[in-house]
């Protein structure tokens, strides 16, 4: 299962950007996807999840600015960020955890991208 993340880049401060994610390869069901952010210097931290049925939870320190939703596909998900902030800076990885096949048998499946550069200017 390999995930490809894309979106990333610079922009000022109050600007936007949308970040996506698509995974592919032998998926057999995935349940809930996740951003997460890794500052400099800092742990990686969970932004933002949703959850097969669409539920979704966000870190406090993004709450009414980023939106996350899946894609039609039910194998994307994406990351809406407005209002951005200098300290939003960070590399943002997607992550999706369900069952992929090996072979016949679904085995659990917790995957993660290769991470996309945002970066805000003040």
């Amino acid at each position: 299962v390999q995930l490809q993340a894309s979106g990333g880049g610079l922009v000022q401060a109050g600007g936007s950007l949308r970040l996506s994610c698509t995974a592919s390869g032998n998926i057999f069901s995935i349940n809930d996807m996740h951003w997460y952010r890794q500052a400099p210097g800092k742990q990686r931290e969970l932004v933002a999840g949703i959850g097969r049925g669409g539920l979704t939870e966000y870190a406090d320190s993004v709450k009414g600015r980023f939106t996350i939703s899946r894609g039609n596909a039910k194998n994307s998900v994406y990351l809406q960020m407005t209002s951005l902030k200098p300290e939003d800076t960070a590399v943002y990885y997607c992550n999706i955890r369900g069952y992929y096949l090996d072979y016949e048998t679904p085995r659990p499946l917790d995957a993660w991208g290769q991470g996309t550069q945002v970066t805000v200017s003040s």
